[in-house]
């Protein structure tokens, strides 16, 4: 299916001028790609757990992933840790890859995917200083872009994921965001569909959360990807038939009970554009954020993955955001 319909990011979004803020040349050890961060406040000021694929690579395998850790005093220039902060390799699991940081209480709960021997399954672990972590819980296979709410809605914590299931559905990869509670993450159940592919009229292919959700007057501010597919897009990146576009969609959901969605922004919140987003990259034209942070209740920061191969950041009025969606 094409989409008969250009767009573009929306106005209201502001891309930083440092863009990006993070490469592979800023990593004091062996990196080859990083995107996907976490990012989340910290102490004075600010830290990011991103994803790493390093070494050379034969199809989309590379020698390795792991997930490096970075601080920041202004969220805008970073300093890389001497080594990784979390790896789970074990004959059974191959790599861990494109975490969440939600901040609950005092602790940070880390929200993970890793791909294993018998399919691809989304944890939750915890720290409280980045150097020790406690792993919580792990999905059956197969599911993953797991988001966590910051706080227990009616005594029961949340969360949004991606499951992906290969049979029952009506088009092999339309994927939905579902959203499921615990009592103490570790067990999760109770779980139902929030919104549908179907339901989002820029997307052809499939949804998946995002960065975790923000808390507003209005409603949890939630941002999701969307995945478009378009057969004359050709080559972008490493694959030959790389013909999809990742772009950012955003949602509101209610307060009280976050299963109920109070709107749907009717075009997309951002779009692949410029160079460090649709060039170079090892898969073009994808925006995945990971992180996103409210400042003083006023400037919303949204940290992202660009191509696949570097990390930026952009920035948007949140009350410009609410009234895209009220």
């Amino acid at each position: 299916m094409k989409l008969n319909k250009q767009y573009n990011t929306l106005p209201l979004i502001k891309r930083d001028g440092k863009n990006p803020i993070l490469t592979a040349e800023q990593v004091p050890y062996e990196a080859t790609l990083l995107f996907n961060p976490g990012v989340a406040k910290y102490k004075e000021g600010y830290v990011m757990v991103f994803r790493n694929d390093y070494g050379k690579f034969d199809g989309e395998i590379f020698d390795g992933t792991n997930l490096g850790l970075a601080f920041s005093e202004n969220g805008i220039d970073w300093e890389v840790m001497p080594d990784p902060c979390f790896s789970l390799k074990n004959d059974e699991i191959t790599r861990v890859y494109d975490p969440r940081i939600t901040p609950i209480d005092d602790l940070f709960y880390l929200s993970f995917a890793v791909d294993t021997l018998h399919g691809i399954r989304g944890g939750i672990a915890v720290t409280e200083d980045f150097k020790n972590f406690e792993v919580l819980s792990m999905s059956v296979p197969d599911n993953r872009n797991m988001v966590l709410f910051p706080e227990k809605i009616n005594n029961k914590y949340l969360r949004l994921e991606r499951p992906f299931p290969v049979y029952g559905k009506k088009e092999e990869e339309a994927f939905d965001i579902w959203i499921s509670e615990s009592p103490d993450l570790v067990y999760w159940g109770n779980s139902s569909l929030l919104l549908g592919s179907d339901e989002v009229p820029y997307c052809n292919s499939k949804i998946g959360p995002a960065a975790p959700p923000i808390k507003t007057e209005k409603g949890w501010l939630t941002t999701f990807h969307v995945v478009d597919y378009d057969a004359r897009r050709g080559k972008n990146g490493w694959e030959d038939n790389w013909k999809k576009r990742y772009t950012v969609g955003l949602m509101l959901l209610d307060l009280e009970d976050p299963s109920k969605v109070i709107s749907i922004l009717d075009k997309p919140l951002m779009v692949p554009e410029v160079d460090y987003e649709i060039k170079n990259g090892f898969r073009n034209n994808v925006i995945f954020p990971c992180g996103m942070i409210l400042e003083d209740n006023e400037e919303v920061k949204i940290y992202y993955g660009a191509a696949d191969t570097v990390i930026a950041l952009a920035t948007a009025d949140l009350n410009d955001l609410l009234t895209l969606m009220i």
